[in-house]
């Protein structure tokens, strides 16, 4: 069994999941709504498949209320990938703050005034 970021990742990998989540944050969907962009490319199985991806990952949660399937986003696996990214992306920062500091040194160092000089022959004519 995979862990759960792990999932979580998966799950985010595919477009048509991460379509069904965007419509999911805008509130709740039965499985239909969910469907309608989709079923001119794909079959309701395929779509049934990806819903279920979701919620293997804990993405999303299926209600019952009578016949109605209502989906729901679950943003607490969000929330943890988001929490496992920021510690990278703040040691991404860093590292570019660091180069930033270096090059900067470096082009402070390396800008010397530099003294024109003639060319050669320029300004003299030809002796006869």
């Amino acid at each position: 069994m995979q862990d759960h970021l792990s999932l979580t990742f998966s799950a985010l990998a595919d477009p048509t999941r991460r379509a069904m989540l965007a419509r999911l944050s805008q509130g709740e969907a039965n499985v239909s709504d969910l469907a309608q962009p989709f079923l001119k490319n794909m079959t309701l199985p395929a779509i049934t498949k990806h819903l279920k991806v979701l919620e293997n990952a804990g993405l999303v949660s299926k209600g019952r209320q009578a016949q109605w399937r209502p989906c729901r986003i679950n943003s607490e696996p969000l929330r943890i990938a988001v929490d496992w990214m920021e510690q990278y992306r703040i040691a991404a920062e860093e590292q570019l703050d660091r180069l930033g500091a270096y090059l900067q040194k470096q082009a402070q160092t390396q800008t010397k005034p530099q003294i024109p000089t003639k060319a050669k022959g320029a300004g003299h004519g030809r002796k006869k």
